[in-house]
């Protein structure tokens, strides 16, 4: 009898030990920012011809936005709080160490006026690209790395 319970209970662990249960790995942080910064590039890119643009302004019942309150709106849509001001939006986030860096959904800031000085936002959107909101042209998509833009790249943030 102590034979058989022996060996059933060798029997046993040796099943057990030869289960295995596949559970998928849980998501790095990075891979759920990548989805997240995608949700935020297709709302951006949802608005192209609908949204206008005038300074200081922030009026999502007419769609009327300036650069920051138009990534304000859009990072909303999805829960995340952003203050309203380019220059604001630089102190919250993590900084991107360069931008070889950027990925999707990243914030990026440029200097349009004072030099050194943020005064213009965008959403990275991946390829060398970024969606803003522009006087004159409304929500837009340009190149980061060629151009005007590139010249007035200051930071970027990660959210």
């Amino acid at each position: 009898m102590k034979k058989l319970i022996a060996a059933s209970s060798i029997a046993l662990s040796v099943l057990c030990s030869a289960t295995v249960i596949a559970m998928p790995a849980p998501a790095s942080a990075q891979e759920i920012y990548a989805t997240n910064g995608h949700l935020f590039v297709n709302t951006a890119k949802s608005y192209m011809g609908k949204v206008s643009y005038q300074f200081g302004v922030r009026n999502p019942s007419r769609l009327i936005f300036d650069c920051s309150s138009f990534t304000q709106f859009v990072f909303a849509k999805h829960g995340v709080s952003l203050p309203w001001g380019s220059k604001a939006q630089t102190r919250f986030g993590i900084p991107v160490p360069s931008k070889s860096r950027l990925a999707v959904g990243d914030l990026v800031f440029f200097s349009v006026n004072t030099p050194g000085q943020v005064n213009h936002v965008g959403i990275y959107i991946g390829n060398g690209q970024f969606i803003s909101n522009l006087p004159s042209k409304g929500v837009t998509i340009s190149n980061l790395n060629s151009g005007y833009w590139a010249s007035h790249y200051i930071t970027a943030r990660h959210y």
